[in-house]
């Protein structure tokens, strides 16, 4: 049967596809299945440095595969889009490898919590997005999980509640996007963000991502007793005194792969 997420990986930089456009990349049984296995190989396979999420066709995501939700009255069921798309989101959230979502287009309702779960996301400036569960009477329960640590609370009432679109300008004002960028200069936008992504030591990127996540929920005591002991580990690890040693030597730390490796993610 044939895949509907494909995988490469040039330089460091895995690309996994959402490649549906028939429904527009919509979070079918297959899809979610297809999606899970390609981000499990990301993430164990050592050449991997950064994951980069995209899809085909005009529309990113277009959320829950409504024709799989439809259920006959009375019948017992269970969503189908429930069957592994937590498992997926906290998969991106919890990657130590860095996850810049490249959106080729619109995104729609689950669409959005993949945008959220990830570290990066860059979107061409002509896409649209709304969360509109809420017009199908159905609720944004599971992507509120990443989409609420993004997004402005006031913010989030309005479109979670309304399930108005809104643009890509007011999506990275709000904290939905990392940068909304002309269509012609999305792939270099995305590339930049890698190249960058790249450079920085495996180990450390894995810990800053997670101090992100954990240190505005400490006290400033705690958070200042737990951070000068990681920064004293840090500058005492292998790849700490690597880097030091290549800034003094005015070289390219082991990590970073060779330009004869490296290219722009597909």
């Amino acid at each position: 049967m044939e895949r509907l997420v494909h995988k490469e990986v040039s330089g460091g930089v895995a690309t996994i596809t959402l490649d549906s456009p028939r429904n527009r990349n919509a979070l079918s049984v297959r899809l979610l299945g297809d999606l899970e296995d390609r981000l499990n190989w990301a993430l164990a396979e050592e050449s991997v440095r950064v994951i980069v999420l995209t899809g085909t066709g005009p529309v990113f995501c277009a959320g829950a595969d409504l024709k799989e939700q439809r259920v006959e009255p009375g019948e017992a069921h269970e969503a189908p889009v429930t069957a592994s798309f937590p498992e997926i989101m906290s998969m991106i959230w919890n990657s130590p490898k860095p996850v810049v979502c490249r959106l080729n287009g619109t995104a729609r309702a689950g669409g959005l919590g993949l945008v959220a779960a990830c570290d990066f996301a860059i979107a061409p400036d002509s896409a649209s997005f709304a969360f509109t569960e809420v017009r199908l009477g159905v609720v944004p329960a599971m992507i509120s999980v990443t989409v609420l640590r993004r997004l402005d609370p006031r913010a989030a009432a309005e479109y979670l509640m309304t399930g108005e679109t809104f643009d890509a300008a007011r999506a990275q004002e709000i904290g939905l996007l990392t940068r909304a960028v002309p269509a012609g200069e999305l792939d270099a936008t995305v590339a930049h963000y890698a190249g960058m992504l790249l450079r920085g030591g495996p180990e450390a990127l894995a810990l800053t991502k997670q101090l992100i996540r954990q240190v505005p929920g400490l006290t400033v005591e705690e958070g200042m007793r737990r951070m000068a002991e990681l920064s004293a580990q840090r500058f005492t690890s292998a790849e700490g005194q690597e880097g030091i040693a290549a800034f003094m030597e005015k070289r390219p730390p082991s990590w970073i792969p060779s330009r004869e490796e490296t290219a722009a993610p597909g």
